[in-house]
């Protein structure tokens, strides 16, 4: 019979899987399985299918170094291999599939990273690499780390003396991030615990650390800063609605449901991964690392009919999440949450008529586990048609009496939403399609936040001068103060994809004496970057510009070049020391705009390698190379950025904040491309119950 020490350990255990089963196969749908095990692809950029993964995990059981009986390596991710983008933009549908080829990306411990390249069709591994740095976290990881850490005899000790045993906590795996060379040898985790409760994110058991080596699965230090700090009872945090709703408030004011509805059905097509609406066309498919990505985004010209390019490619390439306390347990919590962990690995189905509306249509998502097989993860992706009361465009004339001239037209949209949980945090992704040629890239936060245990139950008891790295909650809780840096890769292909990148600079221009009743007005100045540097900008409220990409080689009647301009929502910038590690690892933050030349192998902002990387081969270090960029196939770079610092609203649950980009035609099209744009009447749209007007 197991000892009990042994049966907690493995209560908790139970625990910590529900805690991060980011690859657990209790997502394949075992009763009427779903179509896309059996759906073929059909696009260049199609995602790898199950039967692929399948194909890919026989092809590296059989190649000789991973072959019985040298064992099998641990699979951190299998993707599709992109054909090189002439030949995605020279396909046509009829045409033969180009060659289906995987990346691969292993680890063998002690320290062995492949990255593989794997034809499908032959069977045949074309190139084994053994890069230095180490790949995102497993499932497999993450359960090492927290086994190790809670057979820790050190470790059991400090959660003794708190009262605690291992069944009485949830542990959670937290990258490292990069803090000298002496870390650069080893495979690490930090695991911190919480006391177990629904919402445990609000009961950290402060200041006790346990940094593992994974690959040896034993425990190297104990840190314990904590002890005589309460864990709070976490009373009155479960947020689920089971609970709630049997706490009625007396001063709540419930709304009725809300439905938009579509009595002739939604507008758009879906063929495969390639979705149609209102003249907009484009690639859509789940990723691992990225969450969604959009593909070959093209409009029809509304006047010639010509199918128009937009965009070659577009998704979240990284998240930078700094938080602002320098204490032990605190100060290497700087997540590059894309590469350490994994937007669509760490997506959860989405919450029908919740998450997204009625008359949305859900894609599944197929991902390779730890062993090399794959699995569904359902509802992955959703698309959906928006109307929420706004209009495209109106007018009414006041000064012409005859004929009464009142025009409006209303605003539906096409919604691609994908949901990431990374940890405590939920990251709410949409790209919006409008039917001016308009995309709106939206990034929403919500989830708990990650706190702080203090001895302090009210601010009169801080001392003067004293830091709390944060807002005191409630009793014994802080927020701590932190940041969200999303970059985005936006592969524009205006009308092709020879580029430039544009910035009209805006001054104030003071006029000459006598020249006018006006003593200044804002003038445009106009230019050209002609290497990444030039077209490196750092935002600034008082010396405003536009940032267009244009094609010089497309010219509208009146001479303009056609062009898209992206429009920053509110943003925010990075206030760590260029120096500092968790800054060299981020410094795509360093500005918010980048152009650089399309380069296949450049995708991801913090570097493909980011687990414990220290920052030498990211977006940072690939500019500096100072490229030419005029007229050329480039790739534009944008960083929105929240600082967050925490209130009691956010406490248990944060409601959501958001922020946006906009990517806007400008002299793409020769007039407003939706002047036809058709009204509503009462005859289209069903009846609902309505307040009489008074």
């Amino acid at each position: 019979m197991a000892s009990p020490r042994l049966l907690l350990l493995l209560a908790a255990v139970l625990l910590l899987l529900s805690f991060i089963s980011l690859n657990s196969r209790s997502s394949l749908r075992s009763l009427n399985p779903p179509p896309i095990l059996s759906r073929s692809p059909s696009h260049p950029l199609d995602p790898l299918s199950f039967d692929e993964i399948s194909a890919i995990r026989s092809i590296l059981a059989s190649y000789r170094p991973f072959a019985a009986p040298n064992p099998f390596p641990a699979i951190h991710s299998v993707s599709l291999d992109e054909p090189p983008k002439s030949v995605v933009l020279r396909w046509r549908p009829g045409d033969h599939l180009p060659a289906r080829r995987a990346t691969v990306t292993a680890y063998s411990p002690p320290g062995h990273t492949h990255v593989l390249s794997i034809d499908i069709a032959s069977a045949r591994v074309l190139h084994h690499s053994t890069p230095s740095g180490f790949p995102r976290l497993t499932t497999d990881d993450m359960n090492r780390a927290i086994i190790a850490a809670l057979a820790d005899t050190s470790f059991l000790r400090s959660l003794d003396s708190r009262g605690l045993s291992p069944s009485d906590v949830v542990c959670g795996p937290l990258a490292p991030g990069w803090y000298g060379p002496e870390e650069e040898n080893h495979r690490l985790v930090k695991v911190q615990c919480f006391a177990t409760a629904l919402n445990f994110y609000l009961r950290p058991i402060e200041g006790l650390t346990a940094l593992v080596d994974v690959d040896a699965a034993r425990v190297i230090r104990i840190s314990d800063s904590g002890p005589g700090i309460p864990i709070s009872p976490g009373e009155d945090t479960d947020y689920r609605y089971s609970t709630q709703r049997n706490k009625p408030s007396a001063f709540s004011n419930p709304i009725n449901p809300v439905s938009f509805e579509q009595p002739a059905g939604p507008s758009f097509d879906v063929n495969g991964h390639v979705i149609s609406w209102a003249g907009w066309e484009f690639h859509l498919k789940p990723d691992a690392r990225a969450g969604s990505v959009v593909s070959l985004a093209r409009m029809r010209d509304p006047e010639t009919g010509e199918w128009r390019s937009v965009m070659y490619k577009g998704f979240a390439s990284e998240l930078f999440v700094p938080y602002m306390d320098t204490s032990e347990g605190w100060y290497f919590k700087t997540y590059l949450d894309s590469g350490e962990y994994g937007f669509g690995i760490s997506s959860m189905p989405l919450v029908r008529l919740n998450d997204c509306p009625r008359g949305a249509y859900y894609m599944d998502a197929v991902f390779a586990g730890t062993d090399g097989r794959p699995f569904v993860r359902p509802d992955l992706l959703c698309v959906f048609e928006k109307y929420e009361g706004d209009v495209v465009w109106r007018h009414a004339e006041t000064l012409l009496t005859e004929p009464n001239i009142r025009e409006a037209r209303p605003k539906v949209t096409l919604v691609v939403r994908t949901a990431a949980s990374v940890g405590n945090y939920d990251y709410i992704i949409d790209w919006e399609f409008q039917t001016d040629g308009l995309i709106r890239v939206k990034v929403s936060l919500s989830g708990m936040l990650l706190v702080k245990g203090t001895t302090y139950q009210n601010l009169s008891q801080v001392p003067e001068g004293e830091d709390l790295h944060g807002t005191l909650l409630t009793d014994n809780l802080i927020g701590v103060v932190h940041d969200h840096f999303l970059s985005f890769y936006l592969d524009m292909d205006i009308d092709g994809p020879d580029n430039s990148f544009a910035k009209l600079h805006m001054i104030k221009q003071e006029t000459s004496p006598g020249e006018s009743p006006r003593k200044s007005y804002m003038k445009v100045i106009r230019s050209i970057a002609k290497t990444e540097k030039d077209a490196q900008v750092k935002l600034s409220l008082y010396d405003p510009s536009e940032f267009h990409i244009i094609n010089p080689s497309r010219i509208s009647g009146v001479g303009n070049p056609s062009g898209y301009k992206l429009v920053p929502a509110a943003t925010a910038a990075s206030l760590l020391d260029l120096d500092d590690p968790p800054q060299r690892r981020g410094a795509f933050t360093n500005n918010q705009i980048w152009v650089t030349p399309y380069n296949q192998s450049e995708e991801w902002a913090g570097g493909f390698f980011v687990y414990q990387g220290r920052g030498d081969d990211n977006l940072a270090t690939w500019s500096d190379r100072d490229r030419a960029i005029e007229n050329k196939d480039i790739v534009l770079w944008y960083t929105l950025g929240f600082h967050h610092i925490p209130c009691q609203e956010d406490y248990p649950i944060m409601p959501v904040v958001s922020s946006s980009f906009d990517l806007k035609p400008v002299n793409f099209f020769r007039r407003n491309p939706i002047l036809r744009a058709v009204p509503y009447t009462e005859n289209d749209l069903p009846v609902s119950s309505a307040r009489t007007s008074v």
